[in-house]
Parts: structure tokens; sequence; C-alpha cells
């Protein structure tokens, strides 16, 4: 047996715990001296392989349990460590003191050096609210507007610099113009100086200092580097800067460290993840031993060929490839719809199809790119009776900036709703403070009477200030005139009214933390809900409803959840909706991110992919409502990426017209290429869309963008440059014509020859 004597005991045989590893998984546990990388794919069994490696060291003798260093990202993982080692060493699993996250390790590392960087131990550690407050108090302090420059926008931000490893002297200059037209950086000076004041760091604080601690003292450095014989590091694609400084420091003078990690999952660019650590470890440790985990034990063949296939694309990538030994099972199917509601229809059909022959709905997850996209879902499950569960925040209509919308609509429904009142009259801040709704939530209960009669009341009394009073008053009189305006506007036209006059969207428009985006993009989600109601009353009703719903029962919900909290799981069934350009890859990270976004996309398309064991089923919309507008949507470059021979299409016939497969005619998954002439006159093509307008209506032209333009309606002509509207390419500008054919270029398809007949002016 290779390596047996490496792995011998110190009491004489082989361990037990190295029988049923594979070749890859013992030679991860083996490898003990020098730097090693482990490269572990989807579903390989790294968790095992890096559990036995550790006690693989402590069964040797090569280390005692205080002289090991494992580092993880949650203290769920490290429990599920140490119980999985424990039950390889026993007792002496209780000696791995430093087995935990980072900030665990920091923390301890802090509370021992305290002194250095200003603090006193023990010292409190403040939560994400406490240091929103504190950065308010510092914004507050520096006589800035609050409204303007919200706490949390600070802390945000000083939270990403401490990702990135700066303290306030080494952050570049520029930035400072990033928050508080270029005040950031003092600001951040401020905060820290008011932390050693409380004598409390943040959890940024706790690498933060830690590092200072290790540069300016390098006696206490050495103690560290000579106390952690091993290091071991799980999920380290996921490390930011300041902890791959951390490590590196650490690792310096044993250099044996191992580092378990996937790139092609680093999936968390967005809160300061830094994929390049993982890309350059043979760099920043020469001589390092690679090993890569590439036997799947979860996914079917073509799963894997897909994923695979798929991530292929990516430039900046470790090359391997899964693999596994199983057989057969169903291919990656594709599915073209018409629009987002048939697509819920169609998945929701799918889930009852499969819980009719005996599987279970915990066996099925449906992954969405965007929490806004899950509306769709809950509403199509409430109405099929199907148990879901909502993971990694809650239910739509449970969501803070939901709730307060709609808590508005209902005070514009019935002036008479205290509980409405109470949640939004301070909300976004209008001066009512704590002591005026204690006031006014006072008057009502000794005159029976409603907040807002109370409210009224007190207008015309002299127990309010003038700056409560005259706060009161405006609040009062908003209220009455969306109540008027009610009367004569649409429900979608009357939301969009209130969310702005309100200041509840510019609210968190200007807040600049991570989940400001989210909520923003939510509040149009409710607005497009409101849309689909005749009236306000309908629609609020409907959620009363919804909301009414009990929770899912744990033993059989259908999973609900973005593709981020979807990593590490796995499920039996899982469907991938919404695989368009802009909502997949997202057009906001693309706008932010270029290439590199775009690669980190990809990843997220790869980990939704490989979460399924048995089926996975994308589906893409050739038209989307998205925030009360409808939207021609093109397929998303992924959907093109996946290899051919893996891919079942089950699109609905005629659906897409050009091509029979239902793939749009960028695509080279076309079943048939025809020419643009006998595209548009193809009667076949004009009897499959009337009828799959009559199953899903085509969607509206978006007002006073476009008018729609008939079949066969004469020739339109459009000169060269004009700004011009198609069905299915979405906008673009005109750049040659030729009769009634015109080239133009579309924003986000490229050139194309067309009839000019299809052609709206935009």
């Amino acid at each position: 047996m290779a390596g047996l004597a490496e792995a011998a005991s110190p009491f004489g045989g082989a361990p037990a715990y190295l029988e049923g590893l594979n070749d890859e998984q013992r030679a991860a546990v083996l490898a003990t001296e020098g730097p090693v990388l482990v490269l572990a794919g989807a579903g390989t069994g790294k968790t095992r392989a890096l559990t036995t490696r550790l006690a693989h060291l402590l069964f040797t003798g090569k280390a005692q349990p205080y002289q090991l260093l494992a580092v993880t990202f949650t203290n769920k993982a490290a429990r599920e460590m140490k119980e999985r080692i424990g039950a390889i060493i026993g007792e002496r699993v209780e000696g791995l003191q430093w087995l935990g996250t980072f900030h665990s390790i920091g923390a301890q590392i802090l509370r021992r050096h305290a002194e250095i960087v200003g603090l006193k131990s023990p010292f409190t550690i403040l939560d994400a609210d406490d240091q929103a407050r504190l950065a308010k108090q510092v914004i507050e302090a520096a006589g800035l507007d609050e409204k303007r420059w919200s706490g949390r926008g600070l802390a945000y931000a000083i939270d990403a610099w401490k990702n990135r490893g700066l303290t306030p002297d080494k952050v570049p200059a520029n930035e400072g113009w990033k928050f508080a037209d270029g005040k950031a950086i003092s600001l951040y000076r401020d905060y820290q100086e008011r932390l050693r004041t409380l004598n409390a760091a943040d959890f940024g604080d706790l690498l933060i200092h830690n590092l200072t601690i290790f540069g300016t003292h390098p006696d206490i450095l050495a103690q560290y580097q000579d106390r952690f014989r091993y290091m071991l590091v799980d999920e380290y694609q996921d490390t930011n800067v300041a902890q791959y400084l951390w490590l590196r420091l650490l690792a310096q003078k044993r250099r044996n460290i191992c580092c378990v990690g996937d790139d092609d999952q680093s999936i968390y660019g967005w809160r300061g993840a830094e994929v390049e650590n993982i890309l350059r470890f043979e760099k920043d440790f020469p001589g390092a031993k690679v090993i890569r985990l590439e036997r799947n034990y979860r996914s079917t063949p073509s799963i894997l060929a897909a994923a695979s296939g798929l991530i292929a694309a990516n430039k900046s990538r470790l090359c391997k490839t899964l693999w596994t030994d199983q057989e057969g099972g169903e291919l990656v199917k594709v599915r073209g719809v018409w629009d987002g509601e048939e697509e819920a229809r169609l998945i929701g059909e799918d889930i009852e199809s499969e819980q009719a022959k005996g599987r279970s709905l915990s066996d099925m997850a449906v992954l969405v790119r965007a929490s806004f996209q899950m509306r769709a879902f809950e509403e199509r499950f409430n109405t099929l009776g199907l148990s879901y569960r909502v993971v990694g925040g809650p239910r739509f209509y449970e969501r803070e900036e939901v709730r307060d919308a709609v808590a508005y609509l209902r005070l514009v429904r019935s002036s008479d709703d205290d509980l409405a009142f109470d949640r939004i009259a301070n909300k976004p801040a209008r001066k009512l403070g704590g002591q005026t709704m204690q006031t006014i939530n006072a008057l009502a209960r000794r005159r029976g009477a409603s907040m807002m009669a109370a409210s009224r009341a007190l207008l015309e009394s002299e127990e309010l200030g003038a700056a409560a009073k005259g706060a009161l008053r405006k609040f009062v009189e908003m209220v009455d005139r969306w109540t008027r305006e009610s009367e004569h506007l649409g429900p979608r036209d009357l939301t969009e009214l209130v969310l702005e006059e309100s200041g509840y969207t510019d609210y968190w428009r200007n807040n600049k933390s991570a989940k400001a985006d989210s909520k923003l993009d939510n509040l149009k989600e409710v607005v497009q809900a409101v849309s689909e109601f005749e009236t306000l009353a309908a629609y609020l009703d409907h959620v009363a409803l919804v909301a009414d719903r009990n929770e899912a029962d744990e033993a059989g919900a259908v999973w609900l959840m973005t593709l981020h909290a979807a990593k590490g799981l796995e499920f039996p069934v899982v469907f991938l909706p919404g695989w368009e350009e802009g909502v997949f890859p997202s057009q906001r990270s693309l706008d932010e991110g270029g290439a590199a976004a775009l690669e980190e996309e990809r990843r997220l398309a790869y980990v939704g992919i490989t979460r399924a064991r048995e089926s996975c089923r994308i589906s893409f919309a050739a038209n989307r409502q998205m925030y009360g507008r409808w939207q021609t949507a093109l397929a998303s470059r992924f959907v093109d990426e996946l290899p051919e021979r893996d891919v079942e299409v089950v699109s609905r016939p005629g659906l897409y017209g050009k091509s029979a497969a239902g793939f749009p005619s960028h695509s080279r998954f076309d079943a048939a290429r025809v020419d643009d002439d006998a595209y548009y006159d193809n009667p076949g093509w004009k009897r499959a869309r009337a009828a799959a307008g009559r199953a899903s209506p085509s969607p509206p032209m978006i007002e006073g963008s476009a008018r729609e333009v008939s079949v066969g309606a004469g020739a339109a002509k459009f000169a060269i440059g004009a700004r011009v509207f198609h069905q299915k390419f979405g906008y673009g500008r005109v750049v040659a014509a030729e009769g009634q054919k015109v080239t133009v270029h579309f924003d986000h398809s490229g050139d194309k020859k067309v009839v000019d007949s299809f052609l709206a002016s935009a």
C-alpha cells in the first residue's frame, strides 16, 4: 500500500481511516510536509479528505492538537469538522483550540495582545447593527446629512477597506471620494478612534489588528509561527486580501500549509473574496504540491459534462475536469418559454409531476440569480398549494422593504390602519421620533381613535413642538393626497407615486450597503406585482392571504433560494430559471466588474448546475416583465456555452420562430437556419406565434417608447441612425436600409437584417 509506512500509527498497523479513500483523497491526507493545494471540485468528497488529514496528523504524532491551525468560514463548518475528527481520534479532538473561523481565531490572538493596538482585554466585538449605529454617530458628529450619507453606507465602505487589509493611513487618496464627497477616509479614522474609546472592535478589526500586531512585533509573529506546525484552510477560494495576508505571515516559517478550495466555485467577489488568492498559490509557495480531486460522487455524467463545458470558457482558472463512475442519467434539459409567467407555471407543473411519481418536495430546488425572481415562484406555489421554504432570507412578502411598501399602500387604502401608520410614519426619518409617536399613541388610546385621527387632532393643538408638528402635518397631508390620487390612478402608477413621494425609494438609493441594490429590486418587483391587479384593494387582499400561509413543513417543501445561498448544498432535482442576458449574467455585475465579473457569473452558473444530482433543468424566457416594464430577452450566453451533446432541448415549437429548437437566433443550438425573408413569411411561424400568444399573451409595448407595428401593414421607412424597437431583438439603431430590408445594430445582439414592418420607432 503506497504511503503505508508514513501513515502507520505509533502503535503499529495501518489506520482504518485511510480505508475507502480514493487515490487523490489519500494523497491529500498523506502529503503532510510543505505547501499543498487541494483543488477539490464540487461533490468530490473534500470534507472527508480535509478532516481525515487533520486526524492523520494527530494520529501519527506529527502534531499535538494545540499545534494545529484549521480555519473555516462558518461556525457550522467548524463544528462539523470537529465532530468528524472526533469520530476518528476520540477525546483528543477537544484540544483543537485553534480550529474555527478566521474571526474566532483572530479574536483569540487579539485578546492576548489587545494593548498593542490600544484596546484592553476583554473588549467588545460589535455586530453589524452596532457598526452601523456607530458609523451613524460619526457621520452626525462630522455635521453631515445622515439622510444622504447613511451609517450603513459608511460601515459598508469601511468593511470593504478592512477586507483589503487597509487601515485609514493605507487607503488610496482617490478612494476617499467614494463616500461623503471625499470625507470617507477621515470618517474611517474617526470611526476607528471611536472604537478605541469604546474599547471595541468590529469584525474587520479582528484580522486588521492581527496584521498590525504581526507587522510591528516580529517576536509575537514568531511565537505563532512556531506554535502552528501545520495549517489547514478550507474554502481558500473565498479568502479576501486581509485573510490572505494573515495566512501568509503565519505560514512563512514552516510552510506546512494545506489550502483546500475550488477556483471554479469562487462566487463571493462582491463581499471581498479574491479568486486570485488560489490562482497564485504556487507562486506564493514555490514547490507546492497540487492535488486535484476530480472524481465526483454526486451527479450524473451529463450534469458534470455540462458544468465542465460551461466553466471551460473562463480564462482565469486552474484546469480540472469532473468525472464519475455513474452511468446513464438524463441529459441537462434546456427550455425556452414565452415569458416569466409561463416559466413559473411550467416549473410548478414539473414539480407536481415529480411529486406524483413519488418524489418528495424536499428533493427539488429552484435556484434564482436574484431574490426579486422569487416572487413569481412564491405566487405560483401558493396557487398550486405547494409547500416551499425560502433559504437565506425571508419570503418575499416578509422582507423588510416589501412590508414597508405594503404598509404605505395599506395606509392609503385605510387611514385607520394603525399598524401601517406606526411602521412607516417615520420611515424614512421625518423627525417623528419616539417621543412624538408615543404622544400620538397615547392620544389615540385615550380617545379610542386611530393614530391618524389622533394626529389630526394634535395638529390643532399645542402639544407638539414646532419641528415635530411641521413634520407630522407634512406626513398627514401626503397620505391625504395619495388617498385622493387613488381614486383615479391605477394601482401601479399609485404605488410608484407613493414610493417616490414618500422618499422611501430614495432611502434605499442613498443607502450604500451591500443589500441596497437587492432592496431596490424588490421594491420594483412590488410595483410589478401590483400591476397585475385591477385595484389596490385586490392586491392588498392577495398579500394578506399569501402572508397568512403557514410555514412549510420541513419534511416536505420545495427549496427556493438564490444561487449564492445554494453553494455547498445538493438536491436530486434542480431548476435554474431566468437564464437570460441582463438577468444571468447580471447586467449590473457586468457594468461594475467587466470581464472579471463575467467570469464570476459563469462560476455561479457552474455552481448552480453542480447542485443537481439526478436532474438539472435550465429555462429562459423570450420576454420578461421586469420592474413593471416588458423587455424582450435574449437567452444567456451561458446557454450557448453548454456542450450540445449533454443537453436536451425541450422548448415549445415555434415559440422563437426562427429556431425550431426554441433557442434565439444567435445560438448555435438553432435546429434550423433560414434567412429573414423565409423567417418572417413562414406561415407556420405566424400560426405558432399566434398560438403562443393565446396561451401566454404577448407583452405590451412600453408606453411612450414605441408604437406597435402590425405584420403586413405596409412599407415603414426608417432613416439611417433612427432608433427602433424589435419585439425579439429589443432596441437598436438603423445602420443601413435597402427597400423593406433594414440592417439594425441591436444593443444586445449586434447587427441583424430584418423587415421594416417588424420595427417600431423608439
